[in-house]
């Protein structure tokens, strides 16, 4: 599939060959879904933790008789019905980490740029850098590409610059296009890339 290669004021200036196995493949919803579930379990750092029984500090001593008192049974003030005591089957530290396997996050991303391109969310820009690092050059260019909407921007190196000034942008994120984001793609309303990222990406998820 072709696409439009556009310059840096928003106009035409060429096609671009896009593979097809990359953005022209039939969209695993499957594949997607465990990859962005993947990566947000992925970001939890399962700290999360409450005292149980064996963790209060207090008597250990019968707090009374077990008969004849009228009252119910107690063998211990760390009880959980008691106040002050521990919790029941509360969260204790955990990891929430998920592997997904390496060709199943290959064909998600392949079903995510596939999908960008088809519901016409790609624009694909020419090769071009921010060398001041200042957020409103940044501005200046995309405001000729996007809206100021939900957007990411792949790149074709890392970009130390480009990435400096979008830094300050809420509504953008900035990627390298071996370190693509499957959460990041799936809920982006345009995907920026530029020309030397899409040509980076025909091979690098071509098979």
């Amino acid at each position: 599939m072709n696409a439009k290669v556009l310059s840096k004021d928003g106009k035409e200036l060429r096609d671009i060959e896009l593979n097809d196995a990359v953005f022209g493949r039939e969209v695993s919803e499957g594949a997607v879904y465990y990859a962005v579930n993947a990566e947000l379990a992925n970001r939890r750092v399962g700290t999360a933790a409450v005292k149980g029984r064996s963790d209060v500090v207090g008597s250990r001593k019968k707090p009374w008789r077990q008969k004849g008192t009228g009252r119910a049974r107690a063998g211990s003030r760390q009880s959980p019905v008691w106040v002050g005591g521990g919790v029941a089957f509360g969260p204790q530290p955990r990891s929430y980490r998920q592997r997904l396997p390496r060709k199943q996050k290959r064909v998600a991303m392949k079903s995510l740029l596939s999908m960008i391109a088809q519901r016409e969310r790609l624009v694909v820009v020419e090769d071009f850098d921010v060398e001041s690092g200042k957020t409103r050059d940044l501005m200046a260019i995309l405001r000729n590409l996007v809206p100021q909407e939900r957007t990411v921007m792949v790149l074709g190196d890392d970009g130390v610059m480009m990435r400096r000034a979008g830094r300050n942008i809420p509504w953008l994120r900035s990627l390298a296009f071996n370190r693509l984001s499957a959460h990041e793609l799936f809920y982006a309303h345009k995907v920026v890339m530029t020309e030397s990222a899409a040509k980076s990406l025909n091979e690098f998820y071509g098979d």
